[in-house]
C-alpha cells in the first residue's frame, strides 16, 4: 500500500504533464500577429488573425487580415501533421502588396507554418507562398502568429466559426479619422500653367450649399481610395493651392467668405487622374454648426465647383 500511493502520484503527475504538453502543442485555437512582404520596403505589413478547428481528416478555420485600408475575412482549409508540427492551408487569396483600393489583385497562395512551443507561449512561424501561376508576380509573405490562450477555448472557437460571415470592407475617412492635416493659408498663389489650363476647362457645379458663418473649415480627402490623385484648388477663380496629393490626411484650410459676393465658389482642378480615373475627392465644409459632405469628381476637361451662399438671417 505504501508503494502504491507514490506510484499513483507519479502516474497522475505523468498524465497531467502529458495533458498539459498536448494542450500546449495544439495548433487549434486563436492566433494573431503580423505578416510582411519579402521586399526592401518594411511598409508592406498585414495584420493577421487565424482561428483553427479540427475536422475529420483535415483542418478548417477562418483567416482575417487587414492590409492598407482593406479588411478581408476568408474560410480556409488544410492539413496539420502532429508529428512534424507542420500546418498547411491551401488556395488563399492574399491581396497583392502593390494593389490600390478598387483596383486590387489577389495572389493565390498556400500557407505553410511550423508550430513552435515554449514556456512563454505557442507561435506559428511560416510563409504564404504563391501558386505556380503567380510565383513571378507575388513575393513570399512571412508571418509570425502567437496563440491567445484565453480566446482559444473550444467554445470561443466554435462560436467564431458558427457566426462567421465573409466580409470585404474598405475604410473610408471622416473628419475625425485623419492624421495631422496639411494646412493651407487662404492666399493667392501663382502657377501660370495651371491657371491657363483652368480657364480652358468647363466648370461644373456639383452642389450648392448654404452656411451660417462667414468663417468655414474646408477639408479634402481622397474618398478612401488613395490612388495618387493630385488636385489644385481655386477660390473664386483664384488659385490658392496646387499639386496637392489626396490621401487620408486632410488638405485643410480656413476659408473666409467674401461678403461682397452673393455666391462664393470653391473649385477642384484635377492635376492628374491617378491610377483610377476620374479624379475623385471627399470635401467636408463646416461652419461651426453644420457639416456638409460633398463628393467631387474632376477630369482633364471639367472642374468640379461648389457654390456657397451665406444664409440670410430673418
Amino acid at each position: 500500500m505504501t508503494i502504491l500511493v507514490p506510484m499513483k502520484k507519479i502516474l497522475f503527475s505523468t498524465f497531467l504533464f502529458i495533458s498539459l504538453q498536448s494542450s500546449a502543442q495544439t495548433v487549434f485555437g486563436y492566433w494573431y500577429g503580423h505578416a510582411n512582404v519579402k521586399t526592401n520596403s518594411s511598409a508592406n505589413n498585414y495584420l493577421v488573425e487565424l482561428i483553427l478547428q479540427p475536422e475529420k481528416g483535415f483542418v478548417k478555420g477562418i483567416l482575417n487580415y487587414y492590409f492598407k485600408n482593406t479588411y478581408r475575412s476568408l474560410q480556409v482549409k488544410g492539413n496539420y501533421n502532429t508529428d512534424s508540427r507542420q500546418l498547411a492551408l491551401y488556395d488563399i487569396p492574399v491581396t497583392y502588396y502593390g494593389s490600390m483600393v478598387n483596383m486590387e489583385v489577389d495572389c493565390m497562395m498556400n500557407m505553410q507554418a511550423t508550430l513552435r512551443v515554449a514556456k512563454a507561449g505557442s507561435s506559428l512561424v511560416g510563409t504564404f507562398k504563391s501558386l505556380p501561376d503567380y510565383k513571378y508576380m507575388c513575393p513570399e509573405v512571412t508571418f509570425l502568429l502567437n496563440m491567445n490562450a484565453d480566446i482559444s477555448k473550444k467554445d470561443s472557437v466554435l462560436k467564431a466559426l458558427r457566426e462567421y460571415k465573409e466580409s470585404y470592407q474598405v475604410w473610408r475617412p471622416s473628419a475625425f479619422d485623419t492624421l495631422t492635416p496639411v494646412n493651407i493659408l487662404q492666399r493667392k498663389v501663382i502657377n501660370y500653367v495651371i491657371e491657363e489650363q483652368f480657364k480652358q476647362r468647363e466648370n461644373v457645379v456639383a452642389q450648392e450649399i448654404e452656411v451660417e458663418s462667414d468663417s468655414l473649415s474646408v477639408d479634402f480627402y481622397d474618398n478612401g481610395e488613395v490612388d495618387g490623385d493630385s488636385i489644385s484648388i481655386f477660390y473664386n477663380n483664384q488659385l490658392v493651392a496646387f499639386n496637392r496629393i489626396l490621401s487620408t490626411r486632410a488638405i485643410h484650410f480656413k476659408l473666409a467668405l467674401d461678403s461682397t459676393r452673393e455666391v462664393n465658389e470653391v473649385t477642384m482642378f484635377a492635376d492628374n487622374l491617378g491610377s483610377i480615373p476620374p479624379n475623385t475627392a471627399l470635401m467636408m465644409i463646416e461652419d461651426g454648426r453644420k457639416r456638409h459632405e460633398v463628393r467631387l469628381s474632376s477630369s482633364l476637361e471639367k472642374n468640379a465647383t461648389i457654390r456657397i451662399r451665406k444664409k440670410i438671417k430673418k
